[in-house]
This record gives C-alpha cells, sequence and structure tokens, in this order.
C-alpha cells in the first residue's frame, strides 16, 4: 500500500501479503494466483518446489522471476534444526547468496505445530550464519520475543494449524504478542477465507502469509484477489482506528438541537 510500507531486512513492500508457491494445479495457475494477490514477496519450499535444484524439471523462477519477487526459500518438511540449516544453506547457494529466508521446523507431522526448542536452535545459527531469518512459531508470545531478541527479522506465529483454514483462533495471545513486539509480526498458517486475513490485519499485524487458502479455492486466482482485498481493508481499518464498542445502541443520528 503506497505510503505505508511493509519493511522486511530492510527492504520496502507495497502489499502485506505474502503467498506460498506450493499446491496449485500448474507453474501457470500459480504464476496467474501470485499475479492476482499482489504480493512481491512469494514463498518457497525447497523440498518441494525446483528452482534449478533438478535442471530437468521445471523451474518456478521461469514463471516467477527473481527480478520481479523477493523469493523466500522456507524450510518446510523439516523436523530438526541440522535439517532446517542444511535447506538454507542450499537456498542461499542457489539464488547466489541470497540471505533472506523462512524457517520453520516442525514437531508433529499431525498438526504441523513448531519444534520450539528446535526452532530457537536453527534461528542461533542460522543468524550467527548471515541469514535474515523471518521465522514461523506457534502463538505463545514468550516464544515470540524470544525469537525477535535472538535477532530474528521477523515473527510468524500460527493463527491456526498450517493448512487447516480454521480462522484466527487465539486473538488474545496474538494482541500480547502485538503489544510486545519489536519486529513485524505476520500471521502464518491458518487462514481459510478473506475475513481470516482482514481480522489478522485489523489486529495490528504488519502482514499476513498464506498458501492453501488460495491454492485449494475452487477458484484460487479469484480467491488471490479476494484477499488482496482483504488484507489492505484490514490495514485501513487498523490504521483508521476503531469506533468504541458499546453495550447499548447510539443513535446514529444525534437527538440534541433537533425540533420538537
Amino acid at each position: 500500500m503506497a505510503g505505508d510500507p511493509l519493511v522486511i531486512a530492510g527492504r520496502s513492500y507495497n502489499s502485506r501479503l505474502l503467498v506460498g508457491t506450493g499446491k496449485y494445479r500448474d507453474l501457470e495457475q500459480t504464476r496467474d494466483a501470485v499475479e492476482a494477490s499482489g504480493a512481491e514477496i512469494v514463498t518457497v519450499a525447497l523440498r518441494r518446489t525446483n528452482i534449478g535444484q533438478d535442471p530437468d524439471a521445471p523451474n518456478l523462477l521461469d514463471v516467477l522471476s527473481p527480478d520481479d519477487y523477493t523469493i523466500l526459500p522456507n524450510t518446510a518438511g523439516c523436523y530438526s534444526a541440522e535439517d532446517a540449516i542444511r535447506v538454507c544453506r542450499l537456498a542461499r547457494e542457489l539464488l547466489g547468496g541470497h540471505r533472506l529466508v523462512k524457517l520453520e521446523v516442525l514437531g508433529d507431522k499431525r498438526t504441523l505445530y513448531p519444534d520450539v526448542a528446535q526452532t530457537l536452535s536453527a534461528a542461533k545459527t542460522l543468524i550467527a550464519e548471515g541469514f535474515e531469518v523471518m521465522v514461523y512459531t506457534n502463538d505463545d508470545p514468550v516464544t515470540a520475543r524470544r525469537l525477535a531478541e535472538i535477532g530474528c527479522i521477523a515473527v510468524m506465529p500460527l493463527a491456526a494449524p498450517i493448512g487447516s483454514g480454521r480462522g484466527i483462533r487465539n486473538p488474545d495471545n496474538l494482541k500480547i504478542i502485538l503489544e510486545e513486539a519489536s519486529t513485524p509480526i505476520l500471521v502464518d498458517a491458518g487462514v481459510g477465507i478473506a475475513s481470516d486475513a482482514a481480522i489478522a490485519m485489523e489486529l495490528g499485524c504488519d502482514g499476513v502469509l498464506m498458501n492453501t487458502a488460495i491454492a485449494e479455492a475452487g477458484d484460487p486466482v479469484q480467491m488471490a484477489r479476494a484477499m488482496r482485498l482483504a488484507v489492505e481493508a484490514g490495514r485501513l481499518a487498523w490504521r483508521s482506528g476503531r469506533m468504541p464498542e458499546r453495550r447499548f445502541a447510539s443513535s446514529s443520528s444525534p437527538t440534541e438541537g433537533t425540533l420538537t
């Protein structure tokens, strides 16, 4: 949004919607949905998507050029700090020294909840090696604070389990995280419909990252447009400041000075 940029690792972005690139029908649909979303940062799971690892397979970068988008490699599918670090190093090699990464270290295959201890361990190592780490975590304010304190450039708490589409399940924890935030806070995981994205932004989140909500929609391109508008509307609502909540009605037409 012009005049209200999202700043990540010192770079400004007009869009506060970040999108994933998995689960689409093909690369053409991926390209069309990303374009419709208006996103400028696209996240790529290196364990599932080819960006040059396999020269004989279709390459995502042929439809989403690093000249047009900030590519955000992620460590989806990693269950240990060691694996996640290895994937980030591979991303740096494939992308010519690229330092911006999204770290996620999972602890459970059923829920895909993060392993906090392994996440903290991986983050410390990656930051020491010069990576700029955006980190997926649970919605625990203490964990979010620790990740920011060790130098993560963005903290990305889940709204609900990855791919569940259940929306913002614990807004109170997100509010606490936002109150204490010293780094950008982006909701990552759980968004299902446009209103979920708007709610996240209305709470004061700096952005929203999503994949499944768009890719598994009946019409991914149309849903991408809806998510773009929802993020913009939610941000505008937060910046505007909502009206006070009241227990009882308040007439839209003032009674003072009216004729009797």
